[in-house]
């Protein structure tokens, strides 16, 4: 069991070296002190040197002189894993921090905007360029500095609204990132969200992968799926708002999608009585759309906070996009909502390997079965526990196609709570592997996203299940919480699950810290293998995969052990 007081020494740490990783400069223990009070840690210049000396000695920070320390490549890797279950608080925390720092003025177009940070190939930028033109951004103003072969490019970021809002005193509250569906150049609703305050990554991030924008599609035919962003106000700031939005884009600084009336459905999120809901697009929209013609980029949300003399005007723009005139009537559905009712549905009895499972399904091409049944294969022999079970099923499709069907890992959860024993989905998560070490470096909450986010690592390239068959890796995992009391007989039923095949990695004690993932209070967390670790490892090696979790139930007897 981690100790309150260790945990709480790692998080001084871990803010130390972000505080190294935000100055180029180097800092002694004074300045860093001085960092840390801002943050809420009041440390003295000797507890800075103490916790400094710790980093010298794990390589995250050196020594420069007697000036002080600069974070080092590896201290940058460990601010990207972090404390995990700080990181879900920490994402939250920066655009607060970046929304306060915000100082730009509508009248006389000075101070600093925040602004997304990409790398991008020269070819790329006819393609972003396009984008602007089409008023997918959040401002045509953008600043392109040559590096090497490539170029930085920088963006405004949406949060630079949020900011502004604030400034005008009116309360802001970012809630969520997500996707918006455009039909017939007009925005329809949301399809996808991450909620800001569920997530360790950027949930905007989230939804940058090729395949999961079509921003091209909109630019040509008006139909597709652009990234955008939501937030909340109050209704009696909603003029005040109105009144600056109206100052901003004549400054062109914009990419509002609607405002929303007061307690009125906006493209399909609820919005309490009192409230007015805001979309704005992306402002990460016009590099998606290069990412979408394959080009290799790297982008960064919210990076850091630019003047805004610096940018540069890319184009004058035009509005490609109409005005929804109508509230949709669609909801956005959350994982959890749907987990639910599918957990509910679960009759899968460990005894005698019979009833219904949750089942994943992921789409390939017939010619590629045999391949990706081999690796499969592999997976299940070498690392047994990297599969939530042995259990496949393979589904006969039209076009050529065929289905694979994994046991979802939510079906413990089923099991669990037909025993009685009340099991809560609470992160899907990415575990890092390394020798004996498991640790989340990625979490996201089932009750805060409406996408399964083990979509979302596959479809990003950010799962390494393959190589950690023979050493260092990252695979998939989930964490669920039950009630503290109930620990013992959950072991009995989980035993049951074990011997029918089933996995489990790991079952916590009463508020333990589970490879690096925090558990509520009086609730004991239980980890299970994602049930597509085998179908992501197909994907890593080259073999196109669509892959679709929390899908459908099955009946076990219709599935095969793969051998």
């Amino acid at each position: 069991m981690v100790s309150s007081v260790a945990g709480e020494t790692d998080k001084k740490m871990m803010e130390i070296l972000r505080i190294l990783s935000e100055h180029e400069e180097i800092l002694g223990a004074k300045a860093i002190a001085r960092e840390l009070k801002k943050k809420g840690y009041d440390l003295g210049e000797r507890a800075v040197r103490y916790h400094m000396r710790i980093l010298d000695e794990k390589g995250f920070t050196k020594r420069i002189g007697y000036s002080g320390r600069k974070i080092t490549k590896k201290g940058l890797k460990e601010i990207e894993k972090g404390l995990v279950y700080d990181q879900v608080d920490f994402i939250f925390s920066k655009f607060e921090e970046m929304i306060h720092q915000t100082s730009f003025n509508p009248i006389t177009g000075k101070g600093k905007v925040v602004i997304n940070t990409s790398m991008t190939p020269q070819e790329a930028l006819p393609i972003i360029k396009k984008a602007f033109k089409e008023g997918l951004c959040v401002s045509p103003y953008a600043r392109l500095e040559k590096i090497d072969e490539n170029y930085k490019i920088m963006t405004v970021c949406g949060t630079t609204i949020d900011g502004l809002l604030l400034k005008e005193g009116i309360p802001i509250i970012p809630t969520f990132a997500g996707l918006v569906e455009i039909e017939d150049h007009t925005p329809r609703r949301f399809t996808e969200l991450i909620a800001y305050k569920k997530t360790s990554m950027m949930p905007l991030e989230a939804f940058t992968a090729g395949e999961m924008t079509s921003v091209l599609d909109v630019i040509e035919y008006g139909e597709g799926r652009i990234p955008a962003n939501f937030r909340l106000i109050p209704e009696t700031g909603r003029e005040k708002a109105l009144r600056l939005l109206d100052k901003l884009q004549r400054m062109k600084i914009g990419g509002v999608i609607k405002v929303g009336e007061a307690g009125e459905n906006l493209l399909g999120i609820p919005v309490d009585d009192g409230m007015v809901g805001i979309a704005i697009i992306g402002g990460i929209t016009p590099i998606c759309a290069a990412q979408e013609a394959g080009y290799d980029i790297n982008i960064k949300m919210a990076e850091s906070l630019l003047e805004f003399n610096k940018l540069d005007l890319i184009t004058h723009p035009r509005r490609l996009l109409k005005e929804p005139k109508t509230p949709s009537r669609e909801k956005v559905g959350i994982l959890l909502t749907k987990a639910w009712n599918l957990i509910q549905q679960v009759d899968f009895d460990p005894d005698t390997i019979t009833g219904k499972v949750i089942a994943n399904i992921s789409i390939l091409k017939r010619e590629d079965l045999d391949r990706a049944l081999e690796i499969i294969q592999e997976v299940c022999e070498e690392k047994p526990e990297y599969s939530t079970s042995p259990y496949f099923r393979i589904i006969e499709l039209e076009d050529g196609k065929v289905g694979i069907a994994s046991v979802c890992s939510l079906t413990v959860d089923g099991v669990l709570i037909n025993q009685g024993i009340m099991s809560t989905p609470t992160y899907s998560g990415l575990l890092e592997i390394k020798d004996d070490m498991r640790r989340f470096v990625e979490l996201t909450a089932y009750n805060g996203s409406s996408v399964e986010p083990h979509e979302i690592y596959i479809s990003k390239g950010m799962t390494s299940v393959y190589d950690s068959l023979t050493g260092s890796g990252r695979i998939m995992a989930s964490l669920r919480e039950i009630p503290y009391i109930a620990r013992e007989e959950a072991l009995e039923v989980i035993e049951k699950l074990r011997g029918s095949g089933l996995t489990i990695l790991k079952v916590g004690r009463t508020n333990e810290i589970l490879y690096n993932a925090k558990v509520g209070r009086y609730k004991v967390g239980i980890v299970t293998p994602g049930g597509l670790n085998p179908l992501a490892a197909v994907k890593e090696n080259g073999i196109e995969v669509k892959v679709k979790a929390v899908e459908s139930l099955m009946e076990i007897s219709n599935f095969f052990i793969i051998k």
